[in-house]
Formats: C-alpha cells, structure tokens, sequence
C-alpha cells in the first residue's frame, strides 16, 4: 500500500490525501510548488517525481470491503 505522507518534505505544507502532491519511487512527496521548483527530480534519489494518486477512502474501509468480498462474493 502506497505511505501516503500529510506535509511536504521540502517546505512543510499540508498535504491534503486528496490534494495534489507528487512522490517518486521512493515515496519520497512533495507539494506541487516544491515539485515543479525542483523540476520534478527527487532531491534524495534523483528519480521523477509523479503525480501521486488521490485516496477517497480508508485503508479500513477498503479492507472492510475486500473481506466481504472474499467471505461473500462479489455482488
């Protein structure tokens, strides 16, 4: 499962789980003002800092939602 980090690893802005923030294959994250002034490239590893995807739910909700998927099949 993808860490999904709340503030930016440079200027430690909030970073919304369904706000804009980039991350590389680290996970290393960044807001998107850090992200476009570092040109996309990752200070740590020097890898592309993508969009990360947003989250509209929980961990728990979605492994509550898999369980009942497994115990009663998919409906």
């Amino acid at each position: 499962m993808l860490k999904m980090k709340s503030k930016c690893e440079k200027c430690s802005a909030a970073l919304a789980l369904t706000g804009s923030a980039y991350i590389c294959s680290f996970e290393c994250t960044f807001c998107e003002g850090c992200s476009d002034s570092m040109q996309h490239s990752c200070p740590n590893c020097e890898g592309e800092l993508l969009k990360r995807p947003t989250r509209l739910r929980s961990p728990v909700q979605v492994a509550g939602s898999q369980l009942k998927q497994k115990l009663f099949g998919h409906h």
